[in-house]
Order: C-alpha cells, then structure tokens, then sequence
C-alpha cells in the first residue's frame, strides 16, 4: 500500500511495475509538518524503518531529520541502519534529538567494520543490532539483508531514492510482498 505523505501532495500516478508513486510537495510551515506527522500516526504508535540514499544535499538531509524527530516526538519507534552520511545518518540524527528510547539501528554487519564517524554517531545509541555472521559478505549483500530485517520489524516503511538504486527499489518489493504501509520519496 502506497501512502502520500503530504495532503498538498500531487495525485499518485501508476507506475508500469502497479505501485503509486508521488510528488510530493512540502508543508510551508513546521505547523502544518506536525499536523501532517499527527494525520500519519493515526491510533497507536508504531514502528517505522526510514533507509535511503547516502547521496544526499544538505536541505534533502534536514528535512528527512525533521521528519525523523517528528516521528519520534510522537512515540513512534524509528528503525534505521548506520551511516556517516545521507539518509541513516540523517534519522539517527533525527531521532536522537526527539528521544534515544525511540531508536533502534540495524547494522548490515558490525559496529566495528564501520568507519569512525559511524562509530562517534552510534554512542548514545540503545538499541544496535550487529551482524558478525555478515563480517565476511560484500557491504551490498549484507545491506540488502539489512533493509529485509528493517522492513521485517517495522509496519511502515520510509524510504528516500533514486530511481536507478536497485538495493532500496528490491526493499521496497519486499515491503509490499509483506503489505506494509510504503512511503517512497523519490530524490531524482
């Protein structure tokens, strides 16, 4: 199921593969964001996996930040993986602000196979899952398990991308195969 994630956003348009896809244009205001972040929490809170792009621009980084603090602020639990750039850098950085009982990271393999700003951003961090079975696999491989296990424990997904990244296009099949809530936000 394909969710807009904005009210003013354009209709969706089919694409040849079924899904829904979106324009999405954003709220003039940080008012009208946090309406727009308490109309998708709807009753309850739930956990929402956020993967993306690391090939990111600045405002693109801060407004995937707000929309992670925003999520979380309200309850939400935030599931991402590790970064130094880009998009898990970004809903780490999000989240850590809002709350760090709101975030879980899931490593495509260990803490240690990361560089050191990776390293620096997870202190702080409560709940990190690491892969030591993964220490030996391509980062590619071990990524696209990590995104499967993200869509796995979450019940909407968030994901930033290019139309050309075959890694989080096979993560966002698999989120349908499973019939979570998918919020695509394409960057191209």
């Amino acid at each position: 199921m394909m969710q807009n994630f904005f009210n003013d956003s354009k209709l969706p348009n089919k694409t040849s593969s079924g899904f829904a896809e979106a324009t999405i244009d954003l709220p003039q205001s940080t008012q009208d964001l946090n309406e727009e972040f308490k109309n998708i929490s709807g009753e309850g809170k739930r956990a929402i996996g956020m993967i993306g792009s690391k090939d990111l621009s600045m405002s693109q980084i801060k407004i995937i930040e707000m929309i992670a603090f925003g999520l979380a602020s309200i309850g939400h639990t935030i599931i991402t993986s590790g970064g130094y750039c880009g998009t898990n850098y970004a809903t780490i950085k999000g989240t850590l602000k809002a709350s760090t009982e709101n975030l879980k990271v899931i490593l495509p393999q260990t803490i240690a196979q990361q560089i050191k700003e990776v390293q620096d951003q997870l202190i702080g961090v409560k709940y990190i899952v690491e892969h030591k079975e993964r220490e030996h696999m391509l980062l590619s491989d071990a990524s696209r398990l990590c995104n499967r296990e993200i869509v796995s424990e979450c019940q909407q997904l968030i994901c930033f991308l290019y139309r050309d990244s075959h890694t989080l296009l096979d993560a966002i099949d698999f989120s349908h195969s499973l019939n979570k809530v998918v919020t695509v936000f394409y960057l191209d």
